[in-house]
Order: structure tokens, then C-alpha cells, then sequence
């Protein structure tokens, strides 16, 4: 086993090339490897002095978290140039069902759920996401909300049972952190999460890990046959990734996103 931990262990396509090796068993890359990746290790060493043994990284979800009430507090006191105008919104009880028809239909969302990721990686806690299998959600959101260079595709989320179907592996995918080459047939089934080389950087989700957005996937494999959706962050182009309910709103209405979903709090565009 190999840990890989310095800025450059971002690059998805060269630890692609480091886990094909034949003396390489498993490659682990801490998945906030830039500067902010020091506190990491500043804490290991601190821990290794005192004689603890360090515990596995399982998720990155380390950020703040907030409730339904401090998302509608948010709602309500949003202001708008239109005074007239007010955030339109509601709160549900079945959000994975509800948000996976949303997604089913082709219409991406914005998934605002739990505590923040710590790190570069949007791994379902602040997400934009869309139905894989719809051809174009991926230009739609390229060109209305993220405004990047179509070259650089967009990351499927998928369920850890599906992974090893869809993977041409079965090393581990838990921090979107590798491209993997996908199986025949599954660029024809999520074409909008497959690069043009037949790769896909894909997170395997567990239950454990994430209830919910596992919850969600596997409603949209009840609806679509594919345990997969397309994810990347909730921010639009050169801002960091959202925090706050405030922060979501503002991102929703600075885009030409119609979804947010915020813990259980379903925001709309009329």
C-alpha cells in the first residue's frame, strides 16, 4: 500500500498510472492533498507522539452542518433587488424520491445536505447533480451554472454496488480521487459522466458513510436502470464551494439552476 498526500496526488490520471502497477496493491490519496492537507498532517504527527493509533479516513464530511430551521431562517430573510419577490419554497418528507424524479426528468439540482466536505471534492454533502443518462444535462450545466471547459467532464457518483460493475477494478473509490477505466456498455448507458477516453473519476458511495445520498441514488436506479448520478461541486466558476444556506441562495439565484435542495427544504424558480 502506497499514501500519497502532496498537491500533485490530485492529479486523477496519474494515480490512474500509479494502481496499475503490478507492485502496486492499493494507492490511498488523502483527498484535501494541497496546503490545506497540513492540518491533517500537523494532527498525525501530534497523535503519533502521544502513542494513538491513527484511525482510517473513511469520509471527509467535517465541515458545519445546519437544520431545517436555520435553512428556512435563511429562506425567509433573503433580500432581492425586486423587493417584491421572495424565495419560493417548501419542505418535503420523502427528499431522496421526490429529488430523484426531479433529476429523472432531466432537470440538475442543487444538493445541499448534511456537513460541509472538507476539501476540493464535492462528495454529495454540497453537490450540483444531474441524471447521467439524459443526454446534454452535462452541457447544461456546463454552460448555465459552472461555465468550464467542456474537456473536463463531470464525476459520476455511484452506488459501492454498482462500482464494481461499472469499474474495470475493484480498488477503492471512496474520495473521487482516480479515473478508472469503465466496463463495455456503461459509456452508452451514463454518457455524460464517461470521458471520451473511456474513464470515469468515480466516488463509490456507501451507506454507511452517507445515508442519504445513497438513499437518493438508489431511487434513481429504481427510475432509471443506473445506480449513478452526475456530481460536481455547488459553486459556480472561480468561487469556492458553498457553505451556508445563505451561500446556496445566493449560488441558486446567481444561476440558472430551477432545484435546491436544502436538508429537507425544497427551494424553486417559478
Amino acid at each position: 500500500k502506497i499514501a500519497f498526500a502532496g498537491g500533485a496526488a490530485l492529479n486523477v490520471k496519474l494515480n490512474q498510472k500509479i494502481i496499475a502497477r503490478d507492485e502496486v496493491k492499493e494507492l490511498f490519496v488523502q483527498p484535501a492533498a494541497s496546503d490545506a492537507g497540513t492540518a491533517i498532517g500537523a494532527a498525525t504527527y501530534a497523535i503519533a507522539q502521544r502513542g494513538i493509533k491513527l484511525e482510517k479516513m473513511e469520509h471527509v464530511f467535517l465541515g458545519p452542518e445546519f437544520t431545517n430551521e436555520q435553512c428556512i431562517t435563511a429562506c425567509k430573510n433573503y433580500t432581492f433587488e425586486d423587493q417584491a419577490q421572495s424565495v419560493q419554497f417548501k419542505q418535503i418528507t420523502e427528499v431522496p424520491k421526490t429529488i430523484a424524479k426531479i433529476l429523472a426528468d432531466g432537470n440538475p439540482v442543487s444538493w445541499f445536505q448534511g456537513r460541509m466536505e472538507f476539501g476540493p471534492r464535492a462528495l454529495g454533502g454540497r453537490s450540483i447533480l444531474g441524471c447521467p443518462s439524459i443526454p446534454g444535462v452535462a452541457d447544461r450545466i456546463n454552460e448555465q451554472i459552472k461555465f468550464r471547459e467542456r474537456w473536463r467532464p463531470f464525476c459520476p457518483s455511484m452506488l459501492d454496488t454498482v462500482a464494481p460493475i461499472m469499474l474495470k477494478t475493484d480498488h477503492p473509490a471512496p474520495f473521487m480521487t482516480f479515473t478508472f477505466e469503465v466496463n463495455d456498455g456503461w459509456a452508452e448507458r451514463v454518457p455524460e459522466v464517461v470521458h471520451e477516453d473511456g474513464t470515469a473519476r468515480a466516488h463509490a458511495v456507501k451507506e454507511a458513510i452517507n445515508p442519504r445520498y445513497y438513499a437518493l441514488i438508489k431511487e434513481v436506479e429504481i427510475l432509471t436502470g443506473n445506480g449513478v448520478v452526475l456530481n460536481t461541486s455547488l459553486n459556480r466558476r472561480g468561487e469556492p464551494v458553498v457553505c451556508t444556506p445563505e451561500d446556496a441562495l445566493n449560488m441558486f439565484y446567481g444561476s440558472d439552476l430551477q432545484y435546491l435542495i436544502m436538508q429537507d427544504i425544497l427551494v424553486t424558480k417559478s
